[in-house]
């Protein structure tokens, strides 16, 4: 059990260094007079995604071109979170109302926990807080590809049994433009105003 603990540990270490490596390149690669956001950090230059196909929670494909024409919002997270993730998508909640219907912003919800988070239980996750919220799922090692071109570190910590284990993840979320292109990542802590400040200028129409 001690070597599983360290395994998972090591994983870890080494997957948010990994994310941490590439916020630290963003941040020295950014140009003076780049816009600076209070909540996080702005690349230099959009960054492109792969090809991928998740499944969202009505059960249907959710590609690229899903995301295409509007301004996204990525937060990882998982079903059976206890703290991180409800109060997260309670906050986007917040910020998508701040933003008001003149500035629509898309926020999905993608799944780092696929063993459980069935497109069902995903969809009836994210209607506690808003229903056009969007959750999406994919199994291994599909998963890792996906989080790894986005950036984000996960991994399962085991629990007093096999059922009930959590997963330790990546809190930061994922601006994407309307051609789909990573253009902003988002740290904690968060606040609700300054996400507002920050997203308004970029999303405006």
């Amino acid at each position: 059990m001690a070597n599983a603990h360290k395994s998972v540990l090591y994983g870890m270490i080494a997957a948010l260094a990994a994310v941490l490596g590439v916020v630290v390149a963003v941040t020295l690669s950014q140009p003076r007079g780049t816009a600076e956001l209070q909540s996080g950090t702005l690349l230099p230059q959009p960054r492109a995604l792969p090809a991928f196909t998740l499944t969202d929670q009505d059960g249907q494909p959710f590609t690229a071109a899903s995301l295409a024409g509007r301004w996204t919002l990525l937060f990882p997270g998982f079903t059976y979170c206890p703290d991180v993730c409800p109060t997260t998508l309670a906050l986007l909640k917040q910020v998508k109302a701040g933003l008001g219907p003149e500035q629509p912003l898309h926020v999905v919800f993608l799944s780092v926990d696929p063993e459980r988070d069935t497109p069902a239980r995903l969809k009836s996750y994210i209607a506690q807080f808003d229903p056009a919220f969007v959750g999406v799922t994919v199994g291994e090692p599909q998963l890792a590809d996906v989080t790894r071109a986005l950036g984000i570190a996960y991994a399962k910590v085991p629990g007093a049994s096999p059922e009930s284990y959590q997963m330790d993840h990546s809190a930061s979320m994922i601006l994407l433009n309307p051609q789909g292109q990573i253009v902003a990542y988002l740290t904690p802590p968060f606040e609700a105003g300054r996400l507002v400040a920050d997203l308004k200028p970029l999303v405006a129409p």
